[in-house]
């Protein structure tokens, strides 16, 4: 990465902190109001120069989409900040809301994911995937808007509580499959929703 000047580099803290406190980037605006330019124009100079030096990374037309990219020194690969919600229960679906936690790190090459404005990471709680080597404490990162295929290891909202299972469709019947025989699987009696199908897994996130 390019040296950066001082105002780059307080914007880039700026885009890190408010990642962290609120589970979201800042959009040009929030840029401009906190370090009191007196456009827009401001904002998105210094995001540009950022971006030209290889430590913003954002997507074209989509508001709050600015990722943070470091290289490891030792490794010199890139990494981008997701952001962290609440846990995702596997084991008995529960009704509760997601509540931001900030953001973590993760190295996209040893990964083999390319992250977007719609990638985000939950903790994981229960034993219900184990057959899918997914333990408590890890942490799935998930993709939301894609479409899931059966196989897929998926965050539902089943009947208005969230679970996380092994998406099945058989012929136009679809449900949710546990990988423990302890569980049963999760047949919607009225609504399935899929809120994020699993790209990556990191071991143990805390």
């Amino acid at each position: 990465m390019r040296a950066l000047t001082q105002r780059q580099q307080e914007i880039l803290d700026f885009v890190r902190r408010t990642q962290q406190s609120q589970g979201v980037s800042p959009s040009l605006r929030d840029i401009a109001a906190h370090f009191g330019f007196k456009s827009m124009n401001a904002a998105v100079a210094h995001v540009q120069a950022l971006r030209h030096k290889g430590a913003l990374s954002s997507q074209s037309k989509r508001a709050r989409s600015l990722r943070i990219v470091s290289p490891l020194r030792h490794l010199a690969k890139p990494i981008v900040e997701i952001p962290l919600y609440g846990t995702i229960a596997a084991g008995l679906a529960e009704d509760r809301q997601q509540e931001a936690k900030g953001c973590i790190s993760v190295d996209i090459e040893s990964l083999g994911i390319r992250p977007t404005a719609r990638t985000f990471a939950l903790e994981v709680k229960g034993d219900s995937m184990i057959g899918k080597h997914i333990l408590e404490g890890d942490c799935v990162v998930l993709e939301h808007g894609r479409t899931p295929r059966s196989g897929d290891v998926v965050a539902a909202l089943i009947d208005n509580e969230s679970t996380l299972k092994t998406f099945i469709q058989e012929k136009s019947k679809m449900y949710l499959r546990a990988e423990n025989p302890r569980y049963s699987k999760l047949i919607p009696a009225e609504e399935l929703v899929i809120q994020g199908v699993m790209i990556a897994l990191i071991r143990k996130c805390k």
